[in-house]
């Protein structure tokens, strides 16, 4: 990919989903960034989400309600998804516990195995909390 022109609305994207360990929307992303750049489109808000996940300083996270979550912790991870209230989480397991699930897939699979992306669901702690 040719090199990348800066840009401080994508810069502002960055930061704030760096800055967060929630995994909004783009729609919550673009009414933070509007804070610093008032005139900032949606449109904008999309593409840079996007351009960022492609070119890897951003994770994507496709949920069954059809709604794009964004994650700016890009280093290999799980996440959980809330069957209740829809909120998604990150699930910490070690780099030796990730790889174990490539190498079981790679002991079945007709070829070479080398990354798998997988989203867990459940409920919630706080939604836990609410059923009692």
């Amino acid at each position: 990919m040719a090199n990348l022109k800066y840009s401080r609305q994508r810069a502002s994207i960055k930061e704030y989903l760096a800055g967060t360990v929630e995994h909004p929307t783009a729609d919550t992303v673009y009414m933070h960034v509007r804070e610093e750049f008032p005139n900032i489109s949606l449109g904008t808000v999309y593409r840079n989400l996007n351009l960022l996940a492609d070119i890897g300083e951003a994770v994507k996270i496709t949920t069954p309600d059809g709604g794009d979550r964004f994650d700016g912790r890009t280093e290999p991870h799980y996440h959980v998804v809330c069957g209740s209230c829809g909120k998604v989480e990150d699930l910490e397991m070690s780099s030796e516990e990730i790889a174990s699930i490539n190498n079981a897939a790679d002991s079945v699979f007709d070829g070479k195995i080398t990354s798998h992306t997988t989203l867990f669901y459940g409920t919630c702690k706080e939604c836990l909390e609410k059923e009692k």
